[in-house]
């Protein structure tokens, strides 16, 4: 969450009486994420969040992720409700930008990742998954292997200015990727951005996901691979097999895995490290002047690339190859 475009009181006001959720008490901005620009608005009735859609995020596919929020609570996964208008429509305009309303979700996300955080993590995603099967709109990854080359060409002659070797590392990954990426592995509604600060948690328990404007139809264990990054690494980016091994055997638990997802999973690995490694670069060399969230450091999936590409089989996931498939 962030905020690059600034509400002013008037239009707050006129856009809230479309709704009938009581009366504006405050409304602050939230400066955290990269892609939108989101408000916590306090009314005399309930807490909301606001969101201006920015950068990434294509109006059409915003009723892909308004319809998916509706479609996993009615299946009981915990996460935001988008809010109708008086005219029945949640998908409105806001200061020249597309914008909704949801239901402000209870808990916090997790500062320091412990190891219960990736069981109850794991354990989620794959309820997740399976409410998601027969959801009926679908949506391509939009930064999935098509997309890596040409991001990377508008980053590749400044690459330098981060790390001198960093754009030759990432064209030999990307030649790698392309040559070995898997196919026919069992697919569907993938989160693709769970990062700490999109899972909330009240205590030990999940209170539920957030943040669903990367979601699209991939392969599933891609959007393990994706958690598995982001989750189980430490702050010194060294790999902490435990978390790892308790990510993935809650998730198997709830949705085995077959052995053909096992075996692809470094190379999936992999190609979440690149994603998010290319999409921070070019934020990294494209800052908005003036916008209140910090980039975050490519750097930081470069190391954890480093780690996948010595990776031969699960094992290192901390798993026993074979033992967790359906």
């Amino acid at each position: 969450m962030a905020v690059y475009t600034e509400v002013s009181d008037d239009d707050l006001i006129d856009f809230i009486a479309q709704y009938d959720i009581g009366e504006v008490i405050s409304c602050k901005g939230i400066a955290e994420g990269v892609e939108n620009s989101n408000y916590l608005l306090h009314t005399d009735k309930d807490a909301f969040i606001l969101t201006l859609y920015e950068k990434r995020v294509s109006p059409e596919d915003l009723p892909f992720f308004l319809g998916l929020m509706e479609h996993l609570a009615k299946k009981g996964i915990l996460c935001p409700l988008p809010i109708a208008a008086r005219d029945g429509e949640a998908l409105r305009t806001l200061c020249n930008r597309p914008a909704a309303l949801t239901s402000f979700l209870e808990g916090m996300w997790p500062r320091k990742i412990k190891p219960f955080h990736c069981s109850e993590l794991g354990a989620a995603l794959a309820r997740f998954h399976l409410a998601g099967q027969d959801y009926a709109t679908t949506r391509a990854n939009s930064l999935s292997l098509s997309s890596w080359r040409p991001l990377f060409e508008l980053c590749r002659a400044r690459c330098a200015e981060v790390r001198a070797n960093l754009g030759p590392l990432v064209a030999a990954e990307l030649d790698f990727l392309e040559a070995n990426w898997p196919t026919d592995l069992p697919s569907g509604v993938c989160h693709a951005d769970l990062f700490p600060d999109n899972v909330f948690f009240i205590g030990e328990k999940l209170s539920g996901f957030i943040d669903f404007y990367f979601a699209c139809n991939d392969a599933l264990v891609y959007d393990l691979a994706v958690c598995m990054n982001a989750w189980c690494f430490e702050r010194d980016r060294s790999f902490n097999v435990t978390k790892a091994r308790l990510l993935l055997s809650a998730y198997s638990k709830v949705r085995p895995l077959s052995q053909a997802e096992l075996d692809a999973l470094p190379v999936l690995a992999r190609g979440s490290a690149v994603r998010f490694l290319l999409t921070r670069l070019f934020d990294w060399l494209n800052h908005p002047e003036g916008a209140l969230v910090k980039p975050k450091d490519p750097l930081e999936y470069a190391a954890i690339l480093g780690f996948h590409q010595s990776v031969r089989d699960v094992t290192a996931y901390g798993l026993d190859r074979g033992t967790m498939h359906a």
